[in-house]
């Protein structure tokens, strides 16, 4: 067990490594210049030459790739080039807010799909389980930005009953959050039950053809605790890393949305840093949101290995 969890440590720590090369070349493979980006008409002479020396891009390559890693395992993300201003005060409060955004629709969309991948599965083939498949299907197929745009134009244009677009500073208070992210939320949900809730209707479904199911129903266990009791802790298992891949997607993936709903968020940030050419910003960013994906992956695993037996065994001989 203990060396299981050790090698997933290594392995994630490894593939931060890897990541963090790739995206620092990447970014040395984009064409133009971030001093010259930042400085516009003004990009010659002395001038020029004092922002590359202040931003050390005079150093070879290699030598601003050792200068950053070495940055960023004592926990200095950089200085922005465009934003002049270190990198964990411009990130903090975007990313905080995609946080939110985050775990409010994980918080709402995963119960939601559990119990709608139970239903479809218990009322498999009848007409509960068409529609609720039918709306997952049509959900997993349009895209977000298609669905928040008929978001909008429902709920806010025809219906007028919530904002369209986001307008809040980025270090809004929580509530002042929580109350104009109504329709991103349900945009991200209406993505992530899709998923789940197929994955989880498809483990239901072989766990109530089990013989330990069938067996709590010959000793007389009532539907309810067969279901509860029985088949949903077991019809999950199979579900965590699917679960983890969907929060680190919200995490991870709300670029688009949060570009809709005008979101002041890490994705919003991003565009932008990439517009302006703010190259250690989109270092950052792209190394933090990496970072949260391995990590809940991580997470997953780790999970998986606690509640699941027979990986504990399988590890132990290896």
């Amino acid at each position: 067990m203990l060396r299981l969890i050790a090698r997933r440590l290594i392995f994630a720590f490894v593939t931060l490594w890897v990541v963090s090369m790739v995206v620092f070349s990447a970014i040395e493979l984009l064409p133009g210049d971030a001093c010259q980006a930042f400085l516009g008409q003004m990009a010659q002479g002395k001038r020029l030459e004092n922002c590359r020396a202040e931003h050390n891009l005079n150093a070879p390559a290699y030598q601003r790739y050792s200068d950053w890693a070495l940055g960023l395992a004592s926990g200095d993300l950089g200085k922005s080039i465009k934003r002049s201003k270190s990198l964990e005060e411009i990130i903090g409060p975007r990313f905080r807010n995609t946080v939110i955004l985050g775990l409010t629709a994980a918080l709402v969309g995963i119960p939601l799909a559990i119990l709608l991948g139970a239903l479809a599965a218990l009322y498999r083939d009848r007409r509960a389980d068409l529609w609720i498949s039918f709306i997952a299907i049509f959900c997993m197929t349009v895209p977000e930005f298609i669905t928040g745009t008929l978001l909008i134009s429902f709920f806010s244009v025809w219906l007028g009953w919530l904002p369209g677009i986001v307008i809040m500073r980025a270090d809004a208070p929580l509530l002042e959050v929580l109350s104009k992210i109504v329709l991103p939320v349900m945009t991200l949900t209406l993505v992530m039950v899709a998923h789940i809730m197929r994955m989880v209707r498809t483990s239901m479904i072989d766990v109530l053809a089990s013989d330990f199911v069938m067996m709590s129903q010959l000793k007389g266990a009532s539907r309810v605790r067969q279901v509860v009791m029985h088949a949903l802790p077991n019809a999950l298992l199979p579900t965590i890393n699917l679960i983890a891949l969907n929060i680190a997607w919200l995490m991870g993936g709300v670029l688009v949305v949060e570009v809709v709903f005008n979101y002041p968020g890490i994705g919003r940030l991003s565009v932008n840093a990439i517009s302006d050419r703010d190259f250690p910003l989109v270092q950052a960013i792209a190394l933090l949101m990496a970072s949260l994906y391995v990590a809940l992956n991580l997470i997953a695993d780790l999970l998986a290995l606690v509640l699941n037996p027979k990986l504990r065994t399988r590890g132990a001989g290896l």
